[in-house]
């Protein structure tokens, strides 16, 4: 009788131990694959930041030449949203119901990207690293499902603001804004770093459309205001036309340019980098324009990567280093994973990130998040661009 109950229990046991090390998959996920949706802007007004998505695309490419993550090969399925809400929402739902991906990553924009959120919550999709810094993306309770990569826009703003209250108090301040999501959201965060004192610092708005030609007259508008500080919370072609009708004008107000639109390779170079010396951003990563990250180890692996992945790529983007980061997080996470790859864990693994050091972002800056902060990004270095190369204004700035 002995024998048989211990039979029974060893058998219940291997069972049990069975169960807990049974493999978990969601539609996306298999053995073999791991489907990964995105949208990315690879034409229209947008088209700059597509560069972002085929960087992406290239890790994964080495991750899977390397044996993919936990031995299965990621499925990248980048479709173009020309940067247009509409087409946003056409691409996403192929994604979820035809392409039945585990998960969306590193879409880009604040308005595609709110296009689709409602959506991809309701049917609870992890909707995560986004490019987009919008501080809906911080909402676990509203939006559970959505997560950006990208600094909060509001907490950035706060930092230029607080830099012009310390440095500047009796500035004359022309604010220039993208009219959407993206732009509101950082109009706002400046107003709110700037207190009581935006209503007289502040003497002059205009906002600018994506589809507008140019911001010519905005920039012309705003000069007419006498303002000795411009603050472009703009996307990169705006920012190319500003760079160039302030010296056209012969304005040279201190001008603060927004992170994304503060490219040295993208935007700069086009607009001809004399034209933007002295403009003051933000930064977390290394610039692989800078030449102190030449003997660099983590900027020589990235570089290798780039010249094995992407050798068409000009290598002077920052938009690279920021895919390139953005991709091993979301490697990290599925590893992570491990053998559950439910949706359900894959936001548990992305919203527990504890102080992760990623190799191409500066020292210091560390990503880490958890269910009731799903801000990755929590320091900005203050920088000033010297016509070659961006120089660090001060310490990091906490933006908690």
């Amino acid at each position: 009788m002995k024998a048989i109950i211990c039979s029974l229990v060893t058998s219940l046991a291997l069972a049990c131990g069975s169960a807990a090390a049974q493999k978990k998959y969601d539609r996306g996920a298999s053995d073999s694959e791991i489907r990964i949706g995105q949208t990315m802007p690879y034409s229209g007004a947008g088209s700059i930041y597509g560069e972002v998505g085929k960087t992406q695309a290239a890790y994964f490419r080495m991750v899977n030449d390397q044996g993919g993550v936990n031995g299965r090969k990621i499925n990248f399925i980048s479709l173009d949203d020309a940067y247009s809400p509409p087409k946003t929402v056409e691409g996403v739902r192929k994604l979820v119901e035809q392409e039945q991906v585990l998960l969306l990553y590193g879409m880009f924009g604040t308005a595609t990207n709110t296009a689709v959120h409602r959506y991809v919550n309701a049917r609870k999709v992890p909707h995560l690293l986004l490019l987009t810094g919008a501080s809906k993306w911080n909402d676990p309770k509203g939006n559970p499902w959505s997560m950006s990569f990208y600094p909060d826009y509001p907490s950035e703003a706060s930092v230029y603001a607080r830099q012009i209250l310390e440095q500047r108090p009796n500035a004359k301040i022309a604010v220039l804004y993208q009219n959407d999501d993206y732009g509101r959201d950082y109009l706002k965060g400046f107003k709110e770093g700037l207190g009581t004192k935006a209503k007289t610092m502040i003497v002059s708005e205009a906002s600018y459309e994506l589809t507008d030609p140019t911001v010519d007259s905005q920039i012309v508008q705003l000069k007419g205001s006498g303002a000795d500080v411009l603050v472009s919370f703009s996307t990169a072609k705006a920012a190319i036309q500003t760079l160039r009708k302030l010296h056209d004008t012969g304005w040279k107000p201190t001008h603060y340019l927004a992170q994304g639109a503060a490219l040295i390779g993208a935007v700069f170079n086009p607009a001809g980098p004399e034209k933007a010396i002295g403009v003051i951003s933000t930064a977390y990563s290394k610039d692989p324009n800078d030449a102190q990250w030449e003997t660099d180890a983590a900027f020589r692996e990235w570089l290798a990567f780039m010249k094995k992945y992407r050798p068409e790529a000009d290598l002077r983007l920052g938009s690279h280093v920021y895919a390139y980061s953005s991709a091993r997080l979301m490697v990290d996470i599925l590893r992570a994973c491990g053998d559950n790859l439910t949706r359900e864990n894959v936001l548990r693994q992305a919203t527990s990130i504890k102080a992760v050091q990623l190799p191409m972002f500066l020292p210091g800056v560390v990503v880490s998040s958890s269910p009731d902060d799903y801000r990755l990004i929590k320091s900005l270095q203050p920088v000033q661009f010297d016509g070659k190369r961006w120089n660090r204004l001060g310490g990091f700035v906490s933006i908690h």
